[in-house]
């Protein structure tokens, strides 16, 4: 019984060791893949749009005269409170969040925005009712019940601003790009864009990578777009040319 038992406990032992080991490993890869973002400063980028820069990634305020109609929101719910009160935006006038997916850099602060729908991909709700993990045994989360499902090519209206959603699959199952006024393209984390060119996205954080490219197509096709904006990687404001490497 006494060997059984140490059998058991080396078990274990190794068992933790192997998790710590990972663990580390995953933080490590984790942040050298991060260091290769390049988000925008907090402030004003064009027109009527701002940006908030929660350390590696941007969350978007599309202002519409009162009404505030945010896109994404950030890392956590103390940087995007700082961003607010720096831009003297009020986030009691956000009336809408649109959400690109469902990971935790992108959701943290929706508890920030009470009086706002929250707008999520039909394909995405998937990765928070239990469905689908994100990593192993984990799933993602967000601070309410009450959304709003989108789904692709859905074209709807918020604060008499026109917006049209469009699926692009492959981070998560369900990533979604938001269409603005007709002109500003809000891509979470679909893609990155590299000296002014659309290029993949991070393949250690994407779900299917494969199904990502395909997205990264798809999106080519787009008509009448001007600006491209991404969650980690910046913005363009020749659409064109952004995607003018994409055979």
């Amino acid at each position: 019984m006494k060997k059984t038992w140490k059998i058991f406990l080396w078990i274990i032992a190794g068992l933790v060791v192997i998790m710590i080991l990972f663990s580390g490993w995953y933080w490590f890869r984790a942040n050298s893949e991060m260091g290769l973002m390049t988000p925008l400063e907090t402030g004003k980028v064009v027109d009527n749009i701002y940006a908030i820069n929660n350390e590696f990634v941007n969350s978007y305020i599309i202002e519409e005269g009162k009404n505030l109609i945010v896109v994404d929101c950030g890392n956590d719910v103390e940087t995007i409170q700082k961003g607010f009160k720096f831009l003297k935006l009020k986030p009691d006038n956000v009336v809408a969040v649109l959400l690109t997916h469902s990971d935790g850099d992108h959701v943290a602060a929706l508890k920030l925005f009470k009086n706002a729908e929250v707008y999520l991909s039909r394909e995405e709700e998937q990765m928070i009712n239990g469905t689908t993990s994100r990593f192993f045994i984990f799933g993602n989360s967000i601070d309410t019940d009450n959304y709003i499902l989108v789904d692709d090519n859905q074209e709807f209206t918020i604060a008499d601003v026109p917006i049209k959603g469009i699926l692009t699959p492959g981070h998560t199952p369900g990533l979604m790009c938001y269409i603005v006024n007709d002109r500003f393209m809000f891509t979470g984390d679909a893609l990155s864009l590299k000296n002014g060119k659309i290029d993949e996205f991070n393949d250690f954080f994407n779900m299917d990578s494969e199904r990502a490219l395909k997205s990264i197509y798809k999106i080519k096709e787009v008509e009448n777009v001007d600006y491209i904006f991404t969650a980690h990687y910046g913005y363009s404001d020749n659409f064109e040319h952004a995607i003018s490497d994409i055979d």
